[in-house]
């Protein structure tokens, strides 16, 4: 059963403040995970660290991410998603700020792992609360404005890390580093005071804290009779636990929100690596011009998610992802034709497919949390971000090899070979959830 008086409500200014909010956490993960590229020169170099070195640095808040969010995901589904919703950008803050004072590899290979831990944690937590908060009608695109989130973080580090590289001198990759606690407190201060989940509260028997918490943020009085029977509806659905994911009738939705996300996410960090050479045409490529040139392809693919938030609630979520999948193939199926294209064609294919990738980008975060209900929606959220990591670290990893061993041409085809996995995934598993309660979907 859902509750009318959350699924029904206008647009306020609590829905964009928490919107907000929830956001800061996708924003942090783009700019804790692009600054750190931006500052590993110096580092290396005040370090002297080995190639080995600057690989684990390199993967370890991926890792931490994978761990996170398969862990803490079950852990909000337990404790709540207010309690979770602080200790995480808590975490962050107190990880940066000890990057300032590493003086070894190690150290900061650890400060990394936490990091991406506090990330992975904060996926589940943060897109679970507002799916939880806002009403049907707009819930796709809030949900989908998460996600762009992480593209601004990404251009802003690498702005942030042109201005500092710029400017500073010895030592600078520590303050780059440090200017995430920065940013992390900032977000930490707008999140203070969020009222819980009234849906998990129901879920908890917590009928009394549901009602208050409703009626402070959207003051509106729910009966409590009403509550009530949402409470004994939420809790007749049975209150199962991580492995009722890969199990019944939610195993099919646990591999459907991995498996397209995983699909989405690998090509897309290879264009992401791939993009400043095609910007070094243009001079952007070289030295410190080449993080300008990293923060153009970020805005690139932010462009590209704005249509998709304008139709995810028209058209629906399954056309979207289905003909988005399938529109993506054709730009990296036309690279594959490798180095001897035109350099005019590589630029609109890298535009074409930063347009299209809109669509499944988007939807992320919508679907684990519109699939799954209250007592495992942020473990099915944690779940599905670790299996999306798994493609991101591969990807990281084989995409230098790949380059090396089978050049340019051939593996853009294996990111359209990829795309196209997601496609059948998304055409044979998509549901179509727009304008449908949380309960009903």
């Amino acid at each position: 059963m859902s509750i009318r008086a959350i699924d029904e409500a206008p647009l306020s200014r609590f829905h964009r403040k928490l919107t907000w909010a929830c956001a800061g956490g996708p924003f942090l993960d783009g700019y804790l995970l692009s600054i750190i590229g931006v500052a590993l020169a110096g580092m290396s170099s005040e370090l002297h660290l080995s190639t080995g070195e600057e690989s684990l640095i390199g993967a370890a808040a991926l890792v931490g991410i994978f761990v996170g969010g398969l862990f803490f995901g079950a852990v909000t589904d337990r404790l709540g998603r207010e309690a979770m919703y602080t200790i995480d950008l808590a975490v962050l803050v107190g990880g940066s700020v000890l990057s300032v004072f590493a003086t070894d590899a190690w150290q900061v290979v650890v400060l990394r792992f936490v990091v991406g831990v506090a990330i992975g944690a904060d996926y589940p937590i943060a897109t679970s609360l507002l799916a939880e908060w806002v009403p049907n009608r707009h819930r796709g695109r809030l949900l989908g404005v998460l996600i762009l989130a992480w593209y601004v973080g990404a251009a802003a580090a690498y702005v942030v890390g042109y201005v500092m590289a710029g400017v500073g001198g010895s030592g600078t990759w520590r303050w780059m580093l440090g200017s995430g606690a920065l940013l992390s407190a900032v977000i930490l201060l707008l999140r203070i005071g969020t009222p819980e989940s009234p849906l998990w509260l129901v879920n908890k028997g917590r009928t009394a804290d549901a009602q208050k918490a409703i009626e402070r943020a959207l003051g509106r009085t729910v009966p409590l009779g009403d509550l009530l029977a949402a409470s004994a509806a939420e809790r007749s659905v049975e209150q199962g636990g991580f492995r009722d994911l890969f199990q019944g009738r939610y195993l099919r939705r646990t591999l459907f929100c991995g498996l397209f996300y995983m699909c989405q996410i690998t090509p897309m960090f290879a264009l992401y690596t791939f993009g400043p050479a095609i910007l070094g045409s243009f001079g952007l490529g070289e030295g410190n011009a080449g993080n300008l040139g990293s923060a153009l392809i970020s805005i690139v693919f932010v462009l590209g998610c704005v249509p998709a938030l304008r139709m995810v609630d028209r058209i629906g979520r399954r056309p979207l992802i289905v003909w988005s999948f399938a529109l993506m193939v054709v730009p990296l199926a036309v690279l594959g034709g490798g180095s001897t294209l035109p350099l005019t064609v590589v630029v609109v294919c890298f535009c074409a497919y930063a347009l299209f990738s809109g669509g499944p980008t988007v939807l992320e975060w919508t679907y684990p949390n519109e699939l799954f209900p209250t007592g495992i929606r942020a473990t099915a959220g944690g779940v599905s971000t670790s299996i999306s990591r798994i493609g991101a670290a591969a990807g990281t990893y084989l995409l230098p090899i790949s380059l090396d061993k089978l050049g340019i041409g051939p593996t853009m085809l294996i990111g359209a070979g990829i795309t196209l996995v997601g496609w059948v995934v998304s055409l044979a598993w998509a549901e179509e959830t727009r304008g449908r309660t949380l309960a009903e979907t």
